[in-house]
């Protein structure tokens, strides 16, 4: 018969536990989760901040541009001036694909934040 073998849990838990990992960090609100919450919340308003420019620049440009060349503003494209077309029908497309970007890259940024917060330790 073997010789018995004592095995207390608390021995075996001590040695098994891992360093306070990142989701700890979160979890607790310490520096570091506080740290990394703040670099999306940076990441996401950058995003935000970028593609604001983008619809600035891209409709905010164009009133510029009738102004500045008033040739361009009386084209006509199928019976219809160019300002119109541009600011009333072709800028509703143009927003809709700003939006559908930033949804994406913000869903990107929380994807790569979630996938750090998950990484194992090292």
């Amino acid at each position: 018969m073997p010789p018995r073998t004592r095995v207390v849990l608390a021995e075996v838990s001590r040695r098994q536990r891992p360093s306070a990992g990142t989701h700890t960090e979160l979890t607790q609100q310490t520096r570091v989760g506080e740290a990394l919450v703040r670099g999306l919340v940076r990441a996401q308003l950058a995003l935000a901040l970028q593609l604001s420019a983008v619809v600035l620049v891209g409709l905010g440009g164009l009133p510029l541009l009738f102004a500045i060349a008033p040739s361009v503003g009386r084209l006509t494209v199928l019976g219809v001036n160019l300002p119109w077309l541009l600011l009333g029908v072709l800028s509703f497309p143009f927003l809709v694909a700003v939006g559908w970007t930033y949804v994406r890259l913000a869903e990107r940024n929380e994807q790569d934040f979630t996938d750090l917060v998950r990484r194992p330790e090292r």
